[in-house]
């Protein structure tokens, strides 16, 4: 018997995300989660050196949402890339860690608890000029820029969970 669009919308995509995950996804993955743990390392010895960047405003509150926004990162990409866990990934991406990430980048964006102008401190002489030119309103920029692409996934991603998997098991015939 040959059945299009079996079981509900979870069970269809959580059949979908057992699949193996191709080989550049994971390595893309393991690529962020590599990222991600460098930059809270950076930053820790800005934070444990005292250099400046972090401001005297930057407090536990700030320091849950800007260490919190790296550790979303590392989640999700550990999700998918190292455990081989997409359903769960895009869970916590989906209904969650993307808020999360939104609300910290605002937040840190209005509270401001940094200056960077003390970014490269921490940072050997000869490697300062890739992040020397970042000053608080390119910063503010791009922190921005982040914002509305956050926003603009919290939006999409509910709908993309549901409907593009429901889609592509309509062009699937499930035989039994």
């Amino acid at each position: 018997m040959n059945m299009n669009n079996s079981g509900n919308w979870f069970s269809r995509a959580k059949r979908e995300a057992k699949k193996d995950l191709p080989r550049n996804e994971r390595v893309f993955g393991i690529g962020i989660v590599v990222f991600c743990f460098l930059m809270i390392i950076f930053f820790l010895a800005h934070q444990m050196n005292s250099t400046g960047f972090f401001t005297s405003e930057f407090v536990a509150l700030e320091m849950l949402f800007f260490y919190g926004f790296w550790i979303f990162w590392i989640t999700t990409a550990s999700l998918e890339a190292i455990l081989s866990q997409r359903l769960l990934s895009r869970i916590v991406d989906t209904f969650g860690g993307i808020i999360f990430a939104t609300i910290s980048l605002a937040l840190l964006l209005v509270l401001f608890p940094f200056e960077f102008s003390y970014l490269s401190d921490v940072l050997p002489e000869s490697i300062r000029f890739l992040v020397q030119w970042i000053s608080n309103d390119i910063a503010r920029i791009i922190m921005g820029i982040l914002i509305i692409l956050h926003l603009t996934a919290a939006i999409y991603s509910p709908f993309a969970y549901k409907f593009v998997d429901k889609k592509r098991f309509k062009r699937k015939i499930i035989s039994d």
